[in-house]
């Protein structure tokens, strides 16, 4: 069967065949008739089949006939690694560049900037890992209402990652009606589970049985000791032939460390794990590609998504604790129906992990053994982790040099005492000098008794206030004018103050009730009506020059009344 009978158009057919492949993988020709009858697909393959293509050659021609609006795109695909959606990218624009559809690649480490302009422009295909594409909705950069099409691809690395979360909070804003596919190397029961949530009556397509490696990688087993395993790995990078090879980590400051060593050994190599920035990530797989660099040490992070043409070798510097992620690894070679070698450089302590794989492949994994390096195996390390520990007495371990009868120590033979009838003569200690005695203390003198400073007895300050003088001249009378109450006098020629008098004269002063009376010191004193209790005869100084006025007699106070 070719691409031609899978139904693509002809555009994509074009592409294809430039991109130098005629014969679709099994994967594909199950997976693509259904993915464009907008069938729900499961598509559990592994590693290295073209998973893909299977589903970017129909999403193709699916999308190729509408047009996407500002911030709105017709199709997500999710991947759980930054490489991995970049290597999906890149098949997006190999295949489709006779088709005008936009595209959009949404990870972290890139400009935001550049990213939001192009959502802003409006995309057919957006390419996003979980957090970054969590990240822009909530920033309200995008809109998820107009998905057609969605692809969950390497499911079992979503969960590995602890993506799941954020998938399943993507998938609830998405619309009901919509077509998803579900693509996993691997299919374990929480798998299981989200692919019954997320697809609705998918077609299952299973094109090898689950965790099996490809046959066309050969593999290698080599037991050695923990300090021999970087003697073990130079060794087969001189003798195997090795046109570019990855060797693979558990952890990233063992990444480091080979890296180093590597290079100081005169090796082609460079590094890479996830702590790197993304330029320097993308930097270095631009490198090994065109082959400037042979070697490259890494992390699991490239155990996904490194589609490498013609990957000759991989190592395994340290046995991967989940048995799948061994599949992964070696998947990386023997891709698109060529050979490769995968080694792998085991300890005594790592026989579990070993024992893990095999029982998942259904094999063992062959032995190989190295010459100048001793041969070892499983059981030695089991027998020395295995073995129990003696307890003393006290129920302390007991040390290795203690087990079994301690010989006795000989008894070191002491010089014998030779008694000399001269002695030394002992010199007497000096008599005692006594000092001489302190003089006694002065007595100190007796304290004063305390001083009494409660207040004294109150005494009683004379009253002030004296009755109010009588009004120099009594108010007018007021007219009765038969309403009960009395009729305002007529005002004066002027007309602007009341005649009191009979004529226009001045208005009397309506403070002369409250005449001030000069006082000895020339400080003046309100009288009022009532007795008001003041200070007394201490005023306090601020009032005092407040009112302070000069001395003057009550007949001058008089006449200047009289002028107003």
């Amino acid at each position: 069967m070719s691409f031609a009978d899978l139904g693509l158009s002809p555009e994509t057919l074009q592409a294809v065949a430039e991109a130098g492949y005629t014969k679709p993988t099994p994967i594909q020709e199950q997976a693509i008739p259904y993915v464009l009858m907008g069938r729900d697909v499961l598509g559990i393959a592994q590693t290295g089949t073209g998973k893909t293509a299977s589903f970017t050659l129909p999403m193709i021609d699916i999308l190729a006939a509408g047009r996407a609006k500002a911030r709105m795109p017709r199709s997500v695909i999710l991947c759980p690694t930054r490489e991995l959606a970049a290597q999906v990218a890149e098949n997006f624009e190999k295949y489709g560049k006779y088709q005008k559809l936009s595209m959009a690649l949404l990870i972290g480490g890139e400009s935001m900037n550049d990213q939001i302009a192009a959502l802003d422009r409006g995309v057919d295909v957006l390419i996003a890992t979980p957090g970054r594409l969590m990240d822009m909705f909530e920033r309200g950069r995008i809109l998820l209402n107009d998905v057609k099409v969605l692809v969950i691809d390497e499911a079992d690395r979503m969960l590995d990652m602890g993506f799941i979360p954020d998938v399943e909070k993507i998938v609830s804003y998405l619309p009901k009606l919509r077509q998803t596919l579900f693509f996993s190397a691997t299919m374990m029961p929480d798998i299981r589970r989200l692919a019954d949530a997320f697809l609705m009556n998918p077609k299952q397509v299973t094109v090898s049985p689950p965790q099996s490696p490809t046959e066309l990688v050969t593999q290698g087993l080599i037991l050695t000791e923990e300090i021999d395993k970087r003697e073990s790995l130079r060794h087969l990078l001189r003798t195997e032939n090795v046109r570019n090879a990855l060797i693979f980590c558990n952890r990233k400051r063992d990444v480091d460390v080979l890296w180093r060593s590597l290079e100081k050994h005169g090796f082609s190599v460079a590094r890479l794990h996830g702590d790197m920035t993304q330029s320097s990530r993308g930097e270095t797989l631009d490198k090994f590609k065109a082959n400037d660099v042979t070697i490259l040490v890494c992390s699991d992070v490239a155990a996904r998504g490194l589609d490498i043409k013609e990957l000759s070798h991989v190592f395994n510097f340290d046995v991967p604790i989940h048995a799948e992620d061994y599949v992964h690894r070696i998947g990386r070679t023997g891709r698109a129906g060529r050979e490769g070698r995968a080694f792998t450089i085991a300890t005594p302590a790592e026989g579990r992990f070993v024992q893990a794989i095999e029982q998942m492949m259904g094999r063992p994994i062959p032995r190989l053994t190295l010459e100048g390096i001793p041969e070892l195996s499983f059981e030695d390390g089991d027998s020395r982790r295995r073995r129990p520990i003696k307890k003393g007495k006290d129920g302390r371990p007991e040390r290795p040099e203690r087990r079994g009868e301690r010989p006795e120590r000989p008894q070191r033979e002491r010089a014998p005492r030779v008694e000399s009838a001269e002695q030394p003569e002992v010199a007497e200690r000096p008599e005692r000098v006594e000092r001489p005695a302190r003089p006694a203390r002065p007595e100190r003198p007796a304290r004063p008794a305390p001083v009494d400073i409660r207040p004294a007895e109150r005494v009683e300050q004379p009253d002030y206030v004296e009755a109010l003088p009588e009004r120099a001249e009594p108010r007018p009378e007021r007219l009765d004018r038969g309403d009960g109450r009395g009729e305002r006098p007529d005002r004066g020629e002027r007309g602007g103050r009341r005649d009191f008098a009979g004529g226009g004269g001045a208005r009397p002063r309506r403070d002369r009730d409250r005449r001030r009376e000069i006082d000895d010191v020339g400080v003046g004193e309100m009288r009022h009506a009532d007795k008001v209790v003041g200070f007394g005869d201490h005023v306090p100084d601020f009032m005092m020059h407040a009112v302070m006025l000069p001395k003057k007699s009550a007949d001058m106070i008089g006449d200047e009344d009289e002028e107003e």
